[in-house]
């Protein structure tokens, strides 16, 4: 392969990541990525059944990773 193709790929695989690099940037400076009240809303659409549900299967997590670290 030619000096030339090497050095074409690279400069468009560079320009491609600091493409994405500065978007990136752009999106944490502008609050993209900050949704705190997604958690939030999402238990309001959850019936107590689902709850209760869950909270018995981190339960269960919890009482087998006990059991496997004795």
């Amino acid at each position: 392969m030619s000096s030339w193709v090497m050095f074409l790929m690279l400069g468009t695989s560079l320009s491609i990541g600091a493409l994405g690099l500065v978007a990136f940037l752009w999106g944490l400076k502008n609050g993209q990525f900050d949704d705190k009240e997604k958690f939030m809303r999402g238990v309001l659409f959850d019936s107590v059944d689902d709850l209760n549900a869950m909270a018995k299967n981190d339960a269960k997590k919890d009482s087998i990773k006990g059991e496997k670290n004795v």
